[in-house]
């Protein structure tokens, strides 16, 4: 018989696109992982990946599994939350967002969607986030926009320059913009929730800047609170800024982010749901238009 337990198996093999990903998105083995998706290929009687060092891609029986699997999951997510929406008597939105979402923003967000939905959060990468909603495990997720990404079930929400911040009394918050190089000397504070971490080690690694870090962490706010007390500096989405710390230009340093509400289009398009968002969105997106005001614009 086949289980839930094989349904979420096959579905985070094929969103992760390698065994190895898929066991560590699910907790599980990769043995148990493996073992799970290999009984699933026994039950329907076909071979469903096609697994090579290189990559995992599907078989045509998996492909023609596929939506039957996508179906049968959205089926049991349905199911658990029957129980619990006639008890609140508000359906269930299983919201994602990235740890870099301003925690004020956030809670502004939250609120509007509590008014008509009954939520449960959580967080994750960019990346995790996406294969959730593409897998059905999520229903809307806050997370950064792509170059160029517009599509009806995105909602774009504001956009805003990613900036060096150093403290109040640091010897370079009173300048307007540095080079690169001025920065060698300076300890760094690395925040793991960066969209650009990855980007930004590779800028600073061409012009030769190869800083000590003080801090890594994927707490913004102690990253932040350390820079506020001259422990180092470091680079954040302009919209994080505390008390006790200033932003400076890095020339060259260009990175922007866009964030936006990414929505299961299957989810979106039950006729409850759309009511619903219809109310919530536009209060949604005058809150978008006050923070970017209020905050990046400001």
């Amino acid at each position: 018989m086949i289980k839930r337990s094989h349904i979420r198996q096959f579905l985070a093999v094929v969103d992760a696109g390698s065994f190895t990903r898929a066991a560590q998105q699910i907790r599980v083995t990769q043995p148990a992982l493996s073992t799970g998706v290999a009984d699933l290929e026994r039950l329907v009687g076909a071979p469903l990946f096609i697994r090579n060092r290189r990559q995992i891609r599907l078989t045509e029986a998996g492909g023609r599994f596929l939506p039957i699997a996508r179906d049968l999951e959205r089926g049991f997510r349905t199911a658990d939350s029957f129980g619990r929406a006639e008890e609140s008597d508000k359906p269930v939105l299983k919201l994602g967002t990235i740890r870099s979402v301003p925690g004020e923003f956030f809670q502004s967000i939250a609120a509007l969607l509590a008014r008509d939905f009954a939520l449960e959060i959580s967080e994750n990468s960019d990346s995790e986030l996406r294969a959730a909603i593409h897998g059905g495990r999520l229903n809307a997720a806050i997370a950064p926009l792509r170059s160029g990404e517009r599509d009806p079930h995105v909602i774009a929400l504001y956009e805003e320059p990613v900036v060096m911040f150093v403290g109040a009394d640091h010897p370079l918050a009173g300048q307007g913009e540095v080079a690169p190089e001025q920065l060698a000397p300076e300890t760094m504070i690395a925040r793991r929730s960066c969209e650009f971490l990855d980007a930004t080690s590779r800028f600073f690694t061409r012009h030769r800047v190869r800083p000590r870090f003080a801090l890594r962490s994927d707490s913004d706010e102690r990253c932040l609170r350390m820079v506020a007390a001259g422990v180092g500096i470091t680079t954040a989405p302009v919209s994080l800024a505390i008390d006790g710390i200033v932003p400076i230009k890095v020339s060259g340093y260009e990175f922007r982010r866009e964030l936006g509400l990414l929505f299961d289009p299957a989810w979106r398009a039950q006729p409850e749901m759309e009511g619903r968002l219809a109310r919530v969105l536009p209060a949604i997106r005058r809150a978008a238009a006050d923070w970017q005001e209020a905050r990046v614009d400001g």
